[in-house]
């Protein structure tokens, strides 16, 4: 009968409040309960091997046991014991209720055999939480964890499931009640909000607050560094379409004078390095291409002054024999035929050594009456 009783209590205050339990079998055991709520206290394993026993806290014997009977208790109003396993239940509990409690166990003797404390915390249960979030003036968020009644509430945070770390806490930690996210969090943001008899938890959505971080060097020299809110940036903004004043990809100018002298000049092609900020193959590459161009255009030149050189020595007459060569000539004159009879004696052929300067040859015209015919030999 009494079991039935105590199952109708406990049902009623599950109705009514919140139950919490706690093993007081260990000497100093720490039990909670909440206020207006049910706390089911087990004091021992079955009372009807106890011959008597008496729990009581610092003004109030409560429960007063003896030979498989209770003898009296101060709270039966609202409370309830069951001897087969040795649990003490009380309902809508009150501050009062809070403190400490000693059970003292008798033998047959009526001598103290065994004592135990047991301390009692009673605390209101947390009823809801709230969340806000605002945007800060460097694209932080701020976010703040409140509830409402609860005694000793404690905080904790996750984000998509998992516990905030450092580097996503600007300030706070994961057990204050404000924190500040860093610029580049989102997801969905839990406050889990708890003491020893409640949890309630509360969820958002938190997106970033539309700021970008850039980093870059200016056109005047300035190093910036910074969040700055994408909406209105005016920093660190590559152009769509490269516009460049250098003279990078134009072909080098190239003349070439095809004269006695010949006078080659072409200026050498300006690379510009790209930008330090583009991927380092398209840097190379462009650094490349400069210098295989250079080679080209090496290489025509070349190619034009081997070209002009030979084309002036198939024009250029050909050179004069050494001024030092000898070249000796056997000259025969054969005198007319009304001359034959007087000159006969005279020598018909004379030898003569000619010397040639680099100045052009003169044809020397024989006299009208005279026919000279001339062999004309070189002599190496």
């Amino acid at each position: 009968m009494e079991a039935v009783v105590g199952l109708l209590l406990m049902l009623l205050a599950v109705c009514h409040g919140v139950e919490t339990s706690c093993d007081g079998r260990q000497d100093g055991a720490q039990c909670y309960g909440a206020l207006g709520g049910t706390v089911v206290l087990q004091l021992m394993d079955n009372a009807s091997e106890i011959f008597k026993f008496q729990w009581s806290n610092k003004t109030t014997r409560i429960l007063n046991w003896r030979s498989n009977k209770i003898v009296s208790n101060q709270i039966g109003n609202r409370s309830s014991f069951t001897p087969s396993n040795g649990t003490f239940m009380i309902n809508d509990l009150s501050r009062t209720d809070g403190g400490d409690y000693t059970l003292i166990m008798f033998d047959s003797d009526g001598k103290p055999a065994e004592q135990r404390a047991l301390q009692l915390t009673i605390q209101a249960p947390v009823s809801s939480v709230l969340l806000d979030s605002e945007c800060l003036s460097q694209g932080e968020m701020r976010v703040s964890c409140s509830s409402e009644g609860g005694d000793s509430p404690q905080y904790s945070w996750t984000l998509d499931g998992q516990t905030l770390t450092d580097a996503q806490l600007l300030s706070g930690s994961n057990e204050s009640e404000n924190i500040t996210l860093r610029q580049d969090v989102s997801g969905q943001l839990v406050c889990s909000v708890r003491n020893h008899i409640s949890s309630v938890s509360e969820e958002e959505t938190i997106s970033t607050c539309g700021f970008i971080f850039i980093d870059c060097i200016l056109s005047n020299g300035t190093h910036v560094s910074q969040w700055v809110l994408e909406a209105s940036n005016t920093l660190c903004i590559k152009p769509t379409t490269a516009s460049t004043t250098t003279t990078e990809g134009k072909e080098p100018s190239l003349t070439v004078s095809n004269t006695s002298s010949t006078n080659i000049t072409f200026s050498s092609p300006t690379v510009t390095l790209p930008s330090t900020d583009e991927p380092w193959f398209i840097r190379y590459s462009t650094i490349m291409a400069g210098v295989l161009s250079a080679l080209l255009i090496l290489l025509i030149v070349g190619v034009a002054v081997v070209c002009a050189h030979k084309k002036k020595q198939n024009n250029k007459p050909q050179e004069k024999e050494d001024e030092q060569e000898l070249t000796y000539a056997d000259v025969n004159i054969v005198q007319r035929h009304r001359r034959q009879m007087q000159q006969r004696a005279e020598t018909e052929v004379e030898y003569g050594q000619v010397k040639f300067s680099q100045a052009p040859r003169r044809t020397v015209e024989p006299a009208g009456d005279d026919c000279v015919y001339s062999v004309v030999r070189k002599g190496r």
